[in-house]
């Protein structure tokens, strides 16, 4: 009987060799990605109270009435409101998973991210008004203030988005040392 040289194909030996260096990067993979995950769901929340600040302002101006974002620390949440008081989008940290909600993390003392040296509120918002409001005009102005975000689950990371009284909307990130 005659056999066939130059066979095509893997051996057993060779697919072992390749199903353990898979199994040996996942193994170096998943922590890492465990880490990074919560810290880019915190960072997605940041940025998109940001962005809605931004077109929560800009429908002020173009209606040329007051539209408002009301915090809900209790809730994990906040509401866009139209000038005529109707809820437009309602959004909760809850749906980023990962913990992100209201608070400043391990962040102490007198390092807000006002420009003036202050301490940090209890619920995570700054805004004056006893109901966590921030109201753009149909000038595009606004209340100052800020929100700090922190992912409950690490204290490291924390996000402040706020505003000016001359509308200018601004993002920070806590580094552990100062803001960025």
């Amino acid at each position: 009987m005659k056999t066939k040289s130059g066979q095509k194909g893997f051996t057993l030996v060779e697919v072992m060799v390749v199903v353990a260096l898979i199994g040996i990067l996942t193994a170096i993979a998943v922590p890492a990605v465990l880490t990074w995950l919560p810290n880019m769901r915190l960072k997605a929340a940041a940025r998109d109270l940001y962005s809605n600040m931004q077109k929560t302002r800009m429908n002020a101006i173009r209606a040329n009435q007051p539209w408002t974002i009301v915090f809900e620390p209790a809730n994990g949440r906040y509401l866009i409101r139209a000038g005529d008081g109707t809820i437009r989008q309602t959004v909760t940290f809850a749906d980023y998973r990962s913990g992100v909600g209201f608070g400043h993390g391990s962040i102490t003392g007198n390092n807000s991210a006002t420009t003036r040296p202050g301490a940090f509120p209890a619920d995570g918002v700054s805004y004056d008004s006893p109901d966590n409001v921030v109201t753009f005009n149909g000038r595009g102005t606004g209340t100052a203030g800020y929100v700090y975000l922190e992912n409950v689950n690490q204290d490291a990371t924390v996000y402040a988005v706020g505003t000016q009284t001359s509308g200018v909307i601004m993002l920070r990130k806590w580094t552990g040392g100062g803001w960025e």
